[in-house]
C-alpha cells in the first residue's frame, strides 16, 4: 500500500522541518510531499537547504489549489492512500498508521482525524469551535451524517477519492464542502480520534474578520453542492 502525506505550506519556514521530521520518525513508510504555495517567507529555501521533498507553485493557489496539487501528484504516482497534513506542526504523525489500518479494515473512503471525539489535546479557539459546531449541524441537516470536526485538515482518503479530488476540488476553505461532495455521492466517511497540538509558530489564515466571510462562503458552497 503506497501512502502519501500531502503537506500544503504557506509561510511555514519555522515549522516545516519539524513537521517532516515527525513523519519520518513516526511513519517512515509514508512518503510525503510539501506543496509550497508561493510562500513569502523562507519556506522554500528551508526545504531546499534541508533536502525536503517539495513542489513549488509559481503562483499562490490558496489551500484548495495546494491540496489539489498534492492529490494530482498522488494520482500520477500511483498512491493508494493520501492524507492532508498541516505544515504548522498541529498534527501528530503517530496517528497515520492507525488511521490507515482503520480505513483498510473498515473499507472507508475518507477518514477524518477529529479532536472532538475524546476531546484531548488542543481544542482550538472558542470562535473556531463555534464555527465547527455550526458546520457540523449544517452537514447533519443536509446529509444525515454526523461529523464532529468538519474543518479538520487531517483527512485520509483512498484511491477512489484521490481520483475525484485530483480533478475537482473546492478552492477556498475546502474542508466542509469537499466532505459534503463525497457524502452526497454515497461514499463512506468516518472519523478517528486524534490529538492535535497548538500552533507554536505562525498565525492562522482565518482571522476573526475573515471568519464571517468564511462562514457565509462555505455555507453557500455547501448548499449549492447539496442541491447540484
Amino acid at each position: 500500500m503506497k501512502s502519501l502525506v500531502i503537506i500544503p505550506a504557506y509561510n511555514e519556514e519555522k515549522s516545516i522541518e519539524n513537521t517532516v521530521r515527525d513523519i519520518m520518525q513516526n511513519a517512515p513508510e509514508f512518503d510525503y510531499v510539501i506543496i509550497n504555495d508561493c510562500s513569502k517567507d523562507n519556506t522554500l529555501a528551508v526545504c531546499k537547504e534541508k533536502g525536503l521533498h517539495v513542489l513549488n507553485l509559481p503562483v499562490n493557489l490558496g489551500i484548495g489549489g495546494a491540496v489539489q496539487t498534492g492529490y494530482r501528484y498522488a494520482l500520477q504516482n500511483g498512491y493508494d492512500y493520501a492524507i492532508q497534513f498541516d505544515g504548522d506542526g498541529q498534527h501528530d504523525a503517530k496517528f497515520l498508521h492507525e488511521m490507515r489500518d482503520y480505513m483498510i479494515q473498515n473499507h472507508t473512503d475518507m477518514l477524518i482525524g477529529s479532536r472532538y471525539i475524546t476531546k484531548e489535546g488542543f481544542q482550538s479557539s472558542s470562535l473556531r469551535r463555534f464555527g465547527i459546531r455550526y458546520f457540523s449541524v449544517l452537514i447533519k441537516l443536509l446529509t444525515g451524517a454526523r461529523i464532529t470536526d468538519p474543518t479538520s485538515g487531517m483527512r485520509m482518503v483512498n484511491r477512489d477519492i484521490i481520483k475525484l479530488y485530483a480533478n475537482v476540488y473546492p478552492k477556498d476553505y475546502p474542508e466542509p464542502e469537499s466532505v459534503v461532495a463525497i457524502l452526497r455521492m454515497g461514499k463512506k466517511v468516518e472519523e478517528y480520534p486524534v490529538i492535535m497540538r497548538e500552533r507554536t509558530e505562525g498565525v492562522s489564515s482565518i482571522s476573526p474578520l475573515k471568519s464571517i466571510y468564511y462562514m457565509v462562503k462555505v455555507t453557500l458552497a455547501i448548499l449549492v453542492e447539496r442541491i447540484r
